[in-house]
């Protein structure tokens, strides 16, 4: 991604961070929540790695397949999991994202100095519509979630609701200013 290298660190640590809880995540005793949280861990990892700013590393022509193919990968096993719940249709939304960006990135070799406008316009736009509109969506749906965290049972790290609709939110948050950058 292109623009300021500080913006993209601040990118590459709040993605490996929400990655990390995403691993942690997947301790969970409920198996839909480690299956979310294995798909969640990648795509935050996966856009960890591609926020890196290109100043201090750009990776090798071959990269860009490589991550289209894998998070093709990922939106085929998102669709597969639709089957039993529709929330599974944003993973699917998010990995075609990713596809989108990675073959972006790999048909336009300026791109990585920072050129700008690369990829069609209106799939960028509706792009970054849906995910503003997932993000603020996300950050209304926290805020009854933290207001009643205080109350009943406590639970683990992998199981706390708010704290896994915040990595769903922050991943957003940077989805939205990765295709900004795109």
């Amino acid at each position: 991604m292109h623009g300021p290298a500080s913006s993209g660190w601040l990118l590459v640590a709040l993605c490996a961070v929400t990655g990390a809880y995403c691993l942690a995540r997947m301790r969970s005793g409920a198996e839909e929540q480690r299956s979310a949280a294995g798909g969640e861990a990648l795509m935050g990892f996966g856009m960890a790695a591609m926020a890196v700013p290109a100043a201090v590393f750009t990776p090798p022509s071959w990269v860009w397949p490589v991550y289209a193919a894998v998070f093709g990968a990922a939106g085929v096993h998102a669709l597969w999991a639709a089957r039993t719940g529709t929330h599974h249709l944003h993973h699917l939304v998010g990995a075609a994202a990713m596809v989108y960006m990675s073959l972006v990135m790999a048909g336009s070799p300026g791109h990585a100095h920072g050129q700008g406008g690369s990829g069609v316009p209106l799939l960028t736009g509706a792009l970054l519509l849906y995910f503003a509109a997932y993000v603020l969506l996300a950050g209304v749906r926290l805020v009854p979630v933290a207001a009643v965290a205080g109350a009943g049972v406590r639970a683990g790290w992998g199981d706390r609701p708010e704290l896994a609709r915040a990595c769903r939110l922050s991943m957003g948050i940077a989805m939205v200013a990765m295709l900004l950058t795109l």
